[in-house]
């Protein structure tokens, strides 16, 4: 989705800059979180809430999301979904504005210039790591809304707010730490593969 997005918001020199690789990360990232993203996280946090429970109900997979169904309807498996726009839309902006403006920073005036798999994964693992600081108290938000308590809140900006009063500011950073090396690994090998297959398909087929 970012690739087509980028395509289209490059200038007439084939340049993308970092203000329009803000807006197609964005883009992509709305798109995943309605598309994908918001279903399967949802399925998985009642997955791990009810497993934790003294009484779990979900026996496996299929049997779990069909209950989520018929309990609720589909509506059951898009809950939180405007936190999960707002999260996975700042992680994309946030990743492909640094990935970005770090890429421009190091080729400088020449666009041909060949980027080593090694720079690609530190630039990758930077990008990772802004995000977790940006998103992470959204991510707490979006937790939270998908929950099996999640009937506690009425909406977004209630969860937000419940949570600064009865926990404190610090409340929106729980599990940073953790999260930090998870994402700054995993991001930095996804731009790394993102950047090697882009190469490949300009060869076969152009695609920038």
């Amino acid at each position: 989705m970012f690739e087509f997005l980028s395509n289209i918001a490059k200038d007439s020199s084939g340049k993308l800059d970092n203000k329009r690789s803000l807006l197609c990360g964005l883009g992509a990232g709305v798109a995943e979180a309605v598309l994908v993203v918001c279903p399967m996280e949802t399925i998985k946090v009642k997955f791990i809430h009810d497993q934790s429970s003294s009484n779990p109900k979900y026996r496996g997979f299929f049997q779990g999301v069909r209950e989520i169904v018929r309990e609720q309807g589909l509506r059951g498996t898009y809950q939180g979904l405007t936190a999960t726009v707002l999260k996975q839309g700042s992680n994309q902006a946030i990743r492909f504005f640094v990935m970005t403006s770090l890429r421009n920073w190091y080729l400088g005036d020449d666009p041909h210039r060949k980027i080593n798999p090694f720079i690609t994964a530190a630039f990758g693992a930077t990008a990772g790591a802004a995000s977790v600081f940006g998103n992470t108290p959204l991510d707490v938000i979006k937790t939270r809304m998908q929950g099996l308590e999640a009937h506690k809140y009425k909406n977004t900006l209630d969860c937000a707010y419940q949570i600064l009063k009865n926990e404190g500011s610090l409340a929106f950073y729980k599990g940073t730490v953790p999260r930090l090396g998870r994402v700054c690994l995993d991001v930095a090998i996804v731009f790394v593969i993102y950047e090697e297959v882009v190469g490949v398909l300009n060869k076969v087929w152009k695609t920038a």
